[in-house]
């Protein structure tokens, strides 16, 4: 008997929505659904006809953190299966963040614990005005451990302190104060300004997203010097001499669309 499915895709114009579809649990990660997600996101990867992918929630919330269920498990798990456990939600946020196509992060509701982890990993986040937020794990005597490199990119070492410490809940205008999404916008316009910027996305050159997403994390903290000086143009005199560069070139020198634009 196959596994149920805890996760909903679906495809449109190059953009590609996936769904966490545990409603009933606050789309609360379990191994099924941090294992669906996982594959979805590899699959979505490597198929050339999407462009963009979308990760929202159904239901009330975009993500309430780990499952209660899970927890009470993992209570009695040795550090060794504790370790092949955590691993799980570890290969779902590379498999975010690693991915070359752009993702866009649709919160709304409840967004705590593991969930901020997520939308970290993504590469743009927007939120509904009335979402809510929460690093809530010391209040139950956890470490929010695999979330962290990503959270502290976004939103940096002192408000990570600041808010994983005090674990209090926070709005979607504090959120973005911090960094941790990117706007905040009337919860009636979330999906319009989503899709308003995924069909930005899908007018730029493919090859060129990967590699500007590809390039900001090697960037990132690099220091200045030799070394960043010659990374940097051979990153511009690659995109120069390949296919989509030379057609890019072409098409905005003649006035025409590209062909990735349609």
């Amino acid at each position: 008997m196959s596994e149920p499915s805890v996760l909903e895709l679906e495809i449109d114009a190059g953009v590609a929505r996936l769904w966490l579809a545990r409603p009933d649990r606050r789309n609360a990660l379990n191994e099924l659904l941090l294992e669906q997600l996982t594959a979805a996101l590899r699959d979505l990867a490597a198929d050339p006809a999407v462009r963009v992918i979308v990760l929202g929630g159904r239901g009330k919330a975009f993500c309430a953190g780990g499952d209660l269920d899970v927890m009470r498990r993992a209570a009695g798990y040795g550090r060794e299966e504790n370790l092949a456990d955590a691993q799980r939600l570890v290969q779902l946020l590379r498999a975010i963040d690693e991915s070359p196509k752009p993702t866009i992060a649709r919160i709304h509701g409840a967004c705590y614990a593991g969930g901020t982890g997520l939308i970290s990993a993504c590469d743009i986040a927007i939120a509904a005005d009335d979402a809510r937020f929460c690093f809530s794990e010391v209040r139950l005597g956890l470490v929010p451990a695999m979330i962290s490199p990503y959270v502290m990119r976004a939103i940096g070492y002192r408000a990570a302190m600041r808010y994983m410490l005090g674990a209090d809940p926070f709005d979607a205008a504090g959120a973005a104060g911090i960094g941790l999404i990117t706007e905040a916008v009337p919860a009636a316009q979330l999906d319009a300004r989503i899709d308003e910027l995924a069909r930005s996305l899908c007018g730029a050159g493919p090859r060129a997203l990967a590699e500007t997403k590809r390039l900001l994390r090697r960037v990132n903290g690099h220091p200045f010097g030799e070394e960043l000086a010659r990374l940097t143009a051979e990153c511009i005199a690659d995109a120069r001499a390949s296919d989509e560069g030379v057609e890019g070139l072409r098409a905005a020198l003649a006035g025409e669309k590209p062909r990735w634009a349609g």
